[in-house]
């Protein structure tokens, strides 16, 4: 058994397969030098100096031998061959597998620029992007420009600013989180920005970037030349696939997997951002998820079908975002909603935006709203079709819309 990839889906479907009895010998593939550990805080506590590394640990590191799980780390898979049921390394060695789990997530999306290749500019997607950044700010880089209105760059644009950074955060699009969210909740997020001194600039088009070696600006479409130190760019990621997809695996945006996580090459699975499967709870649509969520249960879906007890993936997405002190937790996928609901009041940094299509609630994001949370996703678990007066009214608790 080999896995491929040593974040949450690699390091879930190593957990429940031993969970689930499996005996054989299993190999984690990681191009990273660290045993498996959390993203989501890296643009978040660990960026903010609020948890050191060793506490992002998804398992101490003595778990994985103590489990039989070989960490084959610091290094990548190049090529493989289904015929021949092996895998081939970026140092040049072979590995053969019985069963291969595909679970790379994805290389962070780079500007596609004059001026990319200048050092100053920084993903946050691993420990060594946030620990690169993090050593240039106890440098005194101060002028850092964000470009990406998503969740990535909203968080790191909030962490920077209470370290003392001055700044700005561009996104081509009119709205922050416009592939996400509604527009009551950009407006939202956009006005707290702002408020903590951000300067967000909404709309704008990035033509380059300045600099002689190392970034010193950030030129705009209009002839705007804005000041950087640095520069983080959060404008997604491209699933890492290629090797699969040159195999003669099926996909297009992802590698496309059945109910079961199962590819179209034979034995071989894919879990997480990299893979493209039709969500239940987005209408069929086929699509990739980018959380951890989803990463730990399609792990945990393999290792089930793996173990001789296959059960369809059907788990319930979810998703948050830590920014400033709001707390953002979302229930469900919002794509394709015909209708917005406003329950509770923006100004008092406490509400919810319950999203609907055709009637039936299908996602809600809630702010500093957890009883909203809790109770609105067995509302789009249920696919109800609610009064949209008592839906609206924030004194109405969401467990009373349910069916009898």
């Amino acid at each position: 058994m080999i896995i491929v990839g040593a974040g949450h889906g690699g390091a879930q479907c190593a957990i429940a397969l031993r969970q689930n009895g499996f005996s054989g010998t299993i190999a984690m593939i990681g191009r990273e030098p660290e045993p498996p550990y959390e993203r989501p805080p890296l643009s978040k506590e660990y960026f903010a100096r609020e948890k050191t590394f060793d506490r992002l640990y998804i398992r101490p590191p003595t778990f994985w031998e103590e489990k039989g799980v070989d960490l084959v780390l610091g290094t990548e898979v190049v090529s493989v061959d289904p015929s021949a049921k092996q895998v081939t390394l970026s140092n040049g060695s072979k590995m053969v597998y019985g069963t291969l789990v595909w679970a790379t997530g994805g290389d962070p999306r780079r500007l596609n620029c004059p001026g990319g290749e200048l050092a100053g500019l920084h993903p946050v997607r691993t420990r060594a992007d946030c620990d690169q950044l993090m050593g240039e700010i106890d440098g005194g880089v101060r002028n850092i420009v964000v470009i990406g209105g998503g969740y990535i760059g909203l968080e790191a644009a909030a962490v920077l600013t209470k370290l003392g950074c001055r700044v700005t955060l561009l996104e081509a699009l009119p709205r922050v989180l416009a592939r996400v969210a509604g527009e009551e909740l950009s407006a939202f997020y956009e006005t707290e920005h702002r408020g903590h001194g951000v300067d967000l600039r909404t709309g704008v088009a990035v033509e380059g970037l300045e600099g002689e070696g190392r970034v010193t600006g950030v030129r705009l479409a209009d002839g705007t030349v804005i000041p950087a130190d640095a520069v983080i760019v959060g404008i997604g990621i491209v699933p890492a696939v290629g090797p699969l997809i040159a195999a003669g695996a099926a996909g297009g945006n992802g590698v496309d997997v059945d109910e079961y996580c199962r590819t179209s090459l034979p034995d071989i699975y894919a879990i997480g951002d990299c893979a493209a499967f039709a969500c239940s709870y987005a209408g069929g649509t086929v699509m990739r998820v980018e959380s951890v969520q989803n990463a730990n249960d399609m792990g945990t879906c393999v290792a089930k079908a793996i173990c001789g007890e296959p059960q369809p993936y059907h788990a319930f997405p979810w998703f948050w975002s830590n920014q400033y002190d709001l707390r953002l937790q979302t229930a469900g996928i919002s794509l394709g909603y015909t209708e917005t609901i406003v329950r509770g009041d923006p100004a008092a940094r406490s509400f919810s935006v319950v999203y609907l299509k055709d009637g039936k609630v299908i996602a809600l994001d809630c702010v500093n709203a957890v009883k909203d949370y809790v109770q609105g996703r067995k509302l789009v678990e249920a696919a109800t079709s609610p009064d949209r007066k008592q839906l609206a009214d924030a004194e109405v608790p969401l467990k009373q819309l349910l069916p009898a």
